[in-house]
């Protein structure tokens, strides 16, 4: 059976019954919010510790939110602000840079087959909705470290029976509990991206691509009436601009519109700029002790599948599920049996994905390329994006399913 998309707030899964315990969270992006929601809804104690005292470096920005994460949102009781607060994306096009088609999805058939559209929303947005859900406001203080089954920060120590380390890419965490694993590396290619100042006419809310070489420039519409875009370039990590927006003209003048209109839309300060690092090593576990890694921690990945947010969510859903239906170590030992293995397949497949869209640098192989998207029908291209968003949330008693 799979549980369907929403239930009763004060109740996390059907048919399970809610848990007493305590956990600390540690971080309160997008993945460590989740994992605190599902893990109140469930009857545990949460308590979530964000470093920074404000909004995380990557607020300013949007995202789009395949079927599955929307899925965990619904499964967390915050599907309809969501929908309320996003923009539906019933068309994914890419492009070359004079405009020409290569591939115009119709998103119809794709939300057919996987029960909900593709969702947009600006970061900041979908954060606020999730710390609407908590019970109790984040504690904007830094755990500086982990005894036994404490944390501790600078108003002292805090006992837990679940840590869940949500400290991003470079989760100092992942380093505590997993000393020989080498790290996050450079994926060779930084994210530039900002929302527009202003509200910005676009034809449609829907996912824009365009590929160059070696780079691509996106764009979505926001439900305030602003776009957001990105462009990810193919440079050495540390490569900074004094005047970023200068140089996007520089690189993108050239390109179809609506580019160069949404780089005139935005203010230079509006601009973030962050090198992509992913964890090319996969991690033995996600689970150390009472520990379990979760999001960019746990998977950090590139974002050519649009997967990185979803699998956060995935993960926190699977983790409260699993908590609230069985002991703490028999729950971990199952959350990480059900998360790692596709997680890290999800990884593998979007550094792939990069190689042959981003990345792609020589003339005859974009060629291809463009040629075979062109002749792509839209069936075998819904079946490549439905491969990795078929994801249900767990049902009583077992696993999550992905088909």
């Amino acid at each position: 059976m799979r549980v369907p998309c929403s239930w009763p707030a004060d109740r996390a899964y059907p048919g399970l019954v809610p848990t007493s315990g305590s956990a600390v969270v540690v971080g309160g992006g997008i993945g460590g919010l989740a994992a605190a929601i599902g893990l109140s809804r469930a009857g545990w104690q949460v308590t979530v510790f964000e470093r920074l005292p404000g909004d995380l470096d990557d607020a300013g920005s949007g995202i789009s939110l395949a079927a599955n994460g929307v899925r965990a949102l619904d499964a967390l009781g915050a599907g309809d602000a969501l929908r309320a607060a996003g923009c539906f994306q019933r068309r994914v096009s890419t492009r070359s840079p004079r405009g020409t088609w290569l591939a115009r999805m119709d998103g119809a058939e794709l939300e057919r087959v996987a029960g909900t559209p593709i969702v947009g929303i600006a970061r900041y947005e979908l954060h606020r909705l999730l710390r609407t859900l908590l019970p109790t406001p984040v504690v904007r203080e830094e755990v500086t470290a982990v005894e036994g089954n404490a944390v501790v920060t600078t108003s002292g120590r805090h006992e837990a029976e679940v840590i869940v380390a949500a400290d991003g890419v470079n989760s100092r965490l992942r380093k505590r509990f997993f000393p020989a694993h080498p790290g996050p590396v450079y994926s060779g290619s930084a994210v530039i991206r900002a929302i527009t100042t202003e509200p910005f006419t676009l034809s449609s809310s829907d996912f824009n691509l365009t590929w160059g070489r070696g780079v691509e420039f996106g764009y979505i519409g926001l439900a305030d009436g602003r776009a957001e875009w990105h462009a990810v370039l193919t440079i050495p990590a540390g490569t900074r601009y004094p005047d970023p927006i200068a140089e996007m003209r520089r690189r993108f003048g050239s390109w179809h519109e609506p580019v160069t209109a949404l780089l005139d839309a935005t203010e230079p300060e509006a601009v973030l700029h962050h090198d992509v690092y992913e964890l090319v090593t996969p991690l033995p576990s996600y689970v150390s002790g009472r520990v379990a890694l979760l999001g960019d921690a746990a998977h950090a990945m590139q974002p050519n599948l649009g997967q990185g947010a979803c699998q956060a969510l995935e993960d926190a859903v699977t983790l409260a599920h699993a908590l609230s239906s069985t002991d703490v170590d028999t729950a971990l030992t199952r959350y990480d049996a059900e998360r790692r293995p596709r997680s890290q397949a999800i990884a593998r497949a979007a550094r792939q994905t990069g190689r042959m869209g981003q990345q792609l640098t020589n003339p005859f192989g974009i060629a291809m390329r463009n040629l075979a998207f062109r002749a792509m029908p839209t069936s075998v291209m819904a079946r490549s994006m439905l491969r990795y968003t078929r994801w249900q949330p767990p049902a009583k008693d077992g696993p999550g399913t992905q088909n």
